[in-house]
Parts: structure tokens; sequence; C-alpha cells
């Protein structure tokens, strides 16, 4: 039984996504862990071997994450000129709880539109 005969009621694929939801069903877990993807889901049984985010995740948390951090830094320093420590104490820890939270987010997202786009390697047809 290679193809998938059973049928399921389409999802939302962003709301899907960001909640790392099965992108079929909607109700299996689709991490096993904070970014690794399970390899199949436990409730409607689709295989997770197509899941490849590869980067594409990470370079939209640079970007965003950067531009929200950069641009803070920047208001506070001009604003208020703190001591560099306070920079340090404010703009690590913040650049690094959001991108890890936006990171399993947008990683979840990717995947999920993957599935419900059909995305897969480009191929040449030599034939």
């Amino acid at each position: 039984m290679s193809e998938d005969e059973a049928h399921y009621p389409p999802v939302d694929a962003v709301s899907v996504g960001l909640r790392g939801r099965c992108p079929r069903c909607g109700e299996g877990a689709l991490f096993d862990g904070f970014l690794s993807v399970r390899p199949a889901c436990g409730a409607c049984g689709l295989d997770n071997s197509f899941a490849d985010a590869g980067d594409g995740p990470a370079v939209f948390v640079i970007m965003i994450i950067g531009f929200i951090v950069v641009g803070l830094a920047l208001w506070l320093e001009v604003n208020h000129s703190p001591a560099l420590w306070v920079h340090l104490m404010l703009w690590i820890p913040l650049a690094t709880v959001l991108s890890l939270i936006l990171l399993r987010v947008l990683k979840g997202l990717m995947i999920t539109l993957q599935y419900r786009n059909k995305a897969a390697e480009g191929q040449i047809d030599r034939g």
C-alpha cells in the first residue's frame, strides 16, 4: 500500500505550521524535541521524510531578529547612552530567546507549506 488512500480534511497550513502540528491531519506533533522532526506522525502516520526546511527558517530568523534587536539597540544608544554592559545584558539574551522561538515556529511553517504545495527537489526529465 504505497499510495495514501485515506482522506483527510484540509487544514489551514499557516496555523498548523505555527503550532508545530502534522501538515496532513493537524493533530499529531511535528517535532520530536525542540527542532528535530519526527520520523512519522503519531496520529495519521504521515512519513515526514519529505521534510527538509534547509536554511530557509534560519535566514528569516536572522533578518527578522536582527532588524528588531539592532533597531532597539540603536534607539537605546541614541536616546539614553547606557554603558556597554547594559547592551550586553539586554540584547544577547533577547536575541537568543527570540531566535530560538522564531526558528521553531518558522521551521514548522516551512515544512507545512512544503507539504501543502508538494514541494520537492528539482529533477531534470531526460526521457
